[in-house]
């Protein structure tokens, strides 16, 4: 029997090729849409599971709660003591720990000649035996032991090295201004797209020990920048025990409570400051602890892709209904003949759920072929390296066939129950008629059209934002700015040799250095101290006189730096708008002010000269936070900003790389354009809009292919009204403007449906 209806599906479906073929083209685009997007959430909530010991890893952070002028917050930046402490102070809990210092940015590296800039990252040398990162050349237990070995990934080993084998061979990497030899002895396969800890040349975390940075950071609990793994024993229940947790934190912190009643931060209720342990599979879905080596996502976004992928399959599979009750009309015969000779209402819903599920079979086949195809272009819209890897997401598989039989449902249920229950008399009598505007074909069609132009609508909002964030004035002249960047050479000798020559240039208005860029991804710096009892958080910046001029800042208030007064140098700060106010101070009184509680004993305190008009230094979507800028003597640029004359700046740009090569020949030129910088405050808003553009177009190619299946059905029940028409004398434009009235009320309601709930804007 069920060969018997597949045979009599396959010959209906070839019998009706055009309709058929349009109906697995659009539920296929469905189908492709929806499992890219399915792909997609699925890597988003299986990051870092491929981990053989994923269920017993956990990542320590710092919590702070309850106190008054500080926020509560998490932070998974921690001091470099905290791993060996949590081994021997749990040493029935804690099997392995490891500390890491991933990238924060790209340090010069050289194999032989050549000279380009990586990340490097740093970590303790058991890494390889906590976590599941496959070696395709070393072993995994000795692998970084020595101070001057590194592994290597390997698409790093490549561009490094060619199709050599890096194994055994030396690379010099800069710290702290001077190259110092390694030896590649290991190769680590290329981190899964899931995996959010990565690396390009992973250095012993004993290296640390003897630069400036980390010898500031040996047993300093005062200073925290690295990430502590904890791997658990089999059956520990540290993670729980907030208790034995808040003791470990007074351990090591005897005094601080007392500190914080005393400043009247704490009414001594609660923990205000202790650890915690965040599941290894939960880093990528939490948003509430910073300081992961690769972006956090809200899993509620993931969510909303995922229900715009709904929303575009569940189109696609209204269209498949449509258009089979458009063919239908043809079937009506078939249908008595079956009934009259025995076959009951079931049968006929096999048969019809059969043809649905070798439609559906073939539309996701299409799909998946289509879904393949257009993964490079997904990925870039999503920024994420995805692959159709069922080893790597085994729950796709369930996920498809569930899928599949669903949208056979989904897609096949209503026209099998309508043709199935067609009273074979009536078929006979050539009674029955199909109405081709019945309420229930036209309200498919009609809420298709609600849903497309919902979502074109959520694409005009999103371009608009965009639009905004993109045009909006940030305070200050981003255009027309070079940033050169100087990390990792001798700036204190280089920049002032390079601003002699580059004063010199036509395509050249003025230049300033500082020790930050501004944008994503470049850095920035905060402070906190006590002024007059009360904690105060400041985002500061190391500049030279020429930075507010060269970036076109208006200062409302006191003045500028200038060498002239040697003071400047040691307490001089220009403060922003904002952190006056969260001073309280005005803009007027504000010059003179004593930063009191800034500096360290036996310094002067820093004095306000200068009051800058509020900028955002940061995204928009966020307020402007407390600013102040300073060039005190202890600080070194890093970032030279070019302010160029308006016009092609490639010339310009050769001729600073020449200067850039004449002065430092070792070192390649590295330089960005501000205004690119700060667009990538909006790459995210960019992305979603793109996303849902498409989601949006397609849903409305789809919708039209919906209408198609809705006017073969009327043009099969008026053929003879058609002929009768045509007799009396119509002619063919009359009868052409006949039937487009009959969905002018459907198609236009959404529409009127929505300008009604903007409020007739």
């Amino acid at each position: 029997m069920l060969k018997n209806y597949f045979l009599i599906a396959l010959r209906n479906l070839w019998k009706n090729k055009i309709i058929a073929s349009i109906n697995i083209l659009g539920l296929s685009l469905g189908l492709a849409c929806f499992s890219l997007i399915l792909l997609y959430v699925v890597n988003e909530f299986n990051y870092d599971r491929f981990h053989a010991k994923a269920d017993h890893i956990y990542r320590v952070y710092r919590s702070i709660s309850g106190l008054k002028s500080i926020e509560d917050s998490k932070d998974a930046h921690l001091p470099m003591p905290l791993g060996p402490a949590f081994k021997a102070d749990f040493p029935d809990d804690v099997a392995n720990t490891v500390r890491m210092r991933y990238a924060w940015n790209e340090d010069f590296v050289k194999v032989g000649e050549t000279t380009t800039r990586v990340g490097i990252s740093f970590a303790d040398p058991n890494f390889f035996e906590v976590f599941s990162f496959p070696l395709l050349k070393g072993d995994s237990k000795t692998v970084i032991q020595d101070p001057y070995s590194v592994v290597l990934s390997e698409s790093t080993a490549k561009r490094l090295f060619g199709n050599e084998n890096p194994v055994g061979k030396t690379l010099e990497i800069m710290l702290e201004e001077e190259f110092n030899p390694y030896t590649v002895t290991g190769v680590a396969k290329d981190m899964p797209a899931n995996s959010s800890i990565n690396f390009e040349i992973l250095c012993n975390f004993e290296r640390l020990y003897t630069t400036n940075f980390g010898q500031r950071s040996v047993d300093n609990w005062n200073r925290a920048a690295f990430l502590t793994f904890v791997e658990l024993k089999p059956g520990s229940t540290l993670m729980n025990n907030q208790e034995r947790l808040n003791q470990f934190w007074k351990k090591y912190y005897p005094t601080r409570e007392d500190e914080l009643k005393e400043r009247g931060e704490w009414d001594g209720k609660g923990t205000p400051l202790t650890y915690g342990m965040q599941p290894l599979k939960a880093m990528h879905t939490d948003t509430t602890i910073p300081g992961g080596i690769t972006e956090s996502i809200n899993p509620r976004y993931a969510w909303i892709l995922l229900g715009i992928g709904a929303i575009v399959l569940l189109i696609a599979c209204i269209n498949f209904t449509t258009l089979a009750i458009g063919r239908s009309a043809g079937r009506t015969r078939e249908i008595g003949v079956r009934k009259i000779v025995g076959a009951n209402r079931p049968q006929l819903l096999s048969q019809f759920l059969t043809e649905s599920f070798l439609l559906t079979v073939f539309s996701m086949a299409l799909g998946l072929g289509i879904g393949k195809l257009l993964l490079p272009v997904f990925n870039t819209l999503a920024d994420r390296t995805l692959t159709w890897n069922f080893a790597l997401y085994p729950e796709l598989g369930l996920l498809f066939v569930g899928l599949l039989l669903l949208v056979t449902l989904l897609a096949g249920a209503y026209p099998a129950l309508i043709l199935s229950g067609f009273k074979p008399i009536e078929i006979l009598r050539n009674k029955l008629r199909l109405k081709g505007a019945n309420w229930f074909t036209n309200s498919l069609v009609s809420f298709q059209f609600v849903l497309s132009i919902g979502l074109i609508a959520c694409t005009v909002i999103m371009m608009n934002q965009l639009s905004f964030l993109r045009s909006k004035n940030p305070g200050f002249q981003k255009e027309n700015v070079l940033v050169i960047n100087g990390e990792g050479a001798d700036t204190e000798r280089l920049f002032p040799l390079l601003r002699q020559e580059l004063d010199q240039f036509p395509g050249i208005t003025n230049i300033a250095t500082a020790e930050l860029a501004l944008g994503e991804g470049t850095g920035w710096s905060r402070s906190g101290f006590d002024y007059k009892g009360e904690v105060k958080q400041v985002y500061e910046y190391f500049v030279d006189p020429d930075y507010i001029p060269v970036l076109g800042m208006e200062l409302i208030e006191g003045r500028n730096f200038d060498y002239k007064f040697a003071s400047d140098s040691l307490t001089a700060v220009i403060v922003n708008e904002a952190m006056v106010g969260d001073f309280g101070w005005t803009n007027e009184t504000a010059v003179g002010q004593e930063l009191t509680g800034y500096a360290n004993e036996g310094n002067p305190e820093p004095v306000v000269i200068g009051v800058v008009k509020n900028f955002n230094f940061q995204s928009l979507h966020g307020e402007v936070m407390p600013q102040m800028f300073h060039m005190f003597h202890d600080y070194t640029p890093f970032q030279m900003f070019v302010r160029l004359r308006p016009g092609d700046p490639a010339p310009t740009i050769a001729a600073i790389e020449r200067t850039w090569k004449k002065l430092e020949p070792n070192l390649p030129l590295q330089y960005s354009f501000l205004d690119e910088n700060l667009e990538r405050f909006y790459q995210s808003d960019a992305r979603w809009g793109r996303i849902v553009g498409i989601a949006g177009g397609l849903s409305v190619l789809l919708a039209c292919l919906g209408l198609f299946g809705l006017t073969s059905l009327v043009m099969v029940n008026r053929t003879k009204e058609v002929g009768i028409r045509k007799v009396l004398g119509a002619t063919i434009a009359s009868i052409v403007a006949c039937f487009p009235k009959i969905f002018c009320v459907w198609w236009c309601w959404p529409l009127l449906l929505r300008f009604h709930l903007r409020g007739g804007q």
